[in-house]
């Protein structure tokens, strides 16, 4: 099934079965190695990409329902010449150990950052009449599909604090 799609950026035609996941079009199709497969149910966060600036898990969607979406993977969201500010973040609160999840984290993150910024509420914002506040326990829970098997979540979360509050370097 041909589908087209924008892939941080670019204009993007792949042709594959109709049960081709948007992970494995993204991974084999297009060759964008950076969003990882790690459970491949949903449970993990690391194939998390952005579609339509919203983030989802890539492992759970099927590329045709994409058919004319706009998505962001790691690739496009910084390089190593020009990293983003959540990127930068990262590596100085060094939120991440083997590396494997952190595509995912920071795709989340991204994501998650404009979820605040337009202030959609989550499970634990207590008024929903006014901007959730920039908290540990909105982050938390905001990035809790996204699993870190190192458990590095207290860099995760001064790196996305940083952000937050503007202090990125």
């Amino acid at each position: 099934m041909k589908t087209e799609f924008a892939v941080n950026g670019i204009a993007q035609e792949i042709d594959a079965d109709e049960r081709t996941t948007l992970l494995d079009a993204l991974r084999v199709h297009l060759k964008l190695t950076g969003t990882k497969k790690g459970c491949d149910h949903g449970q993990c966060g690391a194939c998390t990409v952005i579609v339509n600036g919203r983030r989802i898990n890539s492992c759970l969607s099927l590329a045709c329902m994409h058919d004319g979406d706009r998505i962001v993977t790691i690739e496009g969201i910084g390089t190593p010449d020009n990293l983003s500010a959540l990127q930068e973040a990262f590596l100085h609160h060094d939120g991440f150990q083997c590396g494997f999840c952190t595509p995912g984290q920071i795709c989340s993150a991204t994501a998650m950052l404009e979820e605040l910024k337009a202030g959609w509420p989550s499970h634990v914002t207590e008024d929903f009449t006014i901007t959730p506040a920039a908290s540990l326990e909105e982050i938390s829970e905001r990035m809790s599909g996204n699993i870190c098997r190192c458990s590095a979540y207290p860099n995760i979360v001064d790196a996305i604090m940083e952000v937050m509050d503007g202090d990125h370097r």
